[in-house]
């Protein structure tokens, strides 16, 4: 059961990035075993298991991130990340198919929400056509985001949207790349107990409707088949 991160938790964040080679990691991987990968793992588990109780036909599974970069992507970087994150999605064997709840932290603070990593350029032209063919839905939804203060919705763009938007109120899906619902904070105390987990619970709810409309989009055809 989580317990709450530590001071432990974040001295060993600062340190991993200003020290980040291999023979300080190994001096204080107990630190980050136990203070770190374990908590996040807990916390994993119980958020895991309360989506999963929400929506338990879609077959999620969580995912804790491993603190060694991937070797062939260092690009002048340390070996290892300094924070760490999970994700509750549906397995995918192309993995930025699908969208994915997240929780990360980092020595500055952390973040959660629900959207993708990456997509790929098709899955966000299915998003631009299911909202052609029903903008309501969408429209919906955005005013829904925009009545509550938790999450915000942010988007890498494209330099010219990809059509013209039905309304105002979605033109910033006809110009996104890529997008998350987000929630950002600084190292709160919540962090620090079960207070975290709660608020997690309680507010994770509001995603699981844009959960289950982005969920199903890899199986919308192709735009380029029609």
């Amino acid at each position: 059961m989580f317990t709450g991160f530590t001071d432990e938790t974040v001295d060993f964040m600062w340190g991993i990035r200003f020290n980040n080679e291999r023979s300080w990691f190994e001096a204080h991987k107990e630190i980050y075993l136990e203070h770190f990968y374990r908590p996040m793992t807990e916390l994993a588990d119980e958020i895991y298991a309360f989506l999963r109780e929400q929506r338990p036909d879609y077959g999620l599974v969580r995912k804790v991130t491993r603190i060694y970069r991937d070797a062939r992507r260092l690009h002048g970087r340390g070996p290892y990340k300094e924070s760490l994150w999970f994700t509750v999605e549906q397995p995918s064997e192309q993995w930025t198919a699908r969208p994915v709840f997240w929780f990360e932290l980092m020595p500055e603070g952390w973040t959660c929400g629900m959207g993708y990593y990456m997509p790929r350029p098709v899955t966000m032209a299915k998003l631009r056509v299911r909202i052609d063919r029903d903008p309501g839905t969408m429209e919906k939804m955005m005013r829904a985001l925009s009545r509550q203060e938790t999450f915000v919705l942010e988007t890498e763009d494209y330099r010219r949207p990809k059509s013209a938007a039905p309304s105002a109120l979605l033109e910033p899906w006809y110009r996104a790349k890529s997008f998350s619902i987000t929630h950002s904070d600084k190292l709160t105390d919540a962090l620090f107990s079960r207070e975290i987990v709660d608020w997690l619970k309680e507010q994770l709810p509001f995603l699981l409707p844009w959960y289950d409309y982005f969920v199903t989009l890899d199986a919308d055809p192709d735009p380029r088949d029609l």
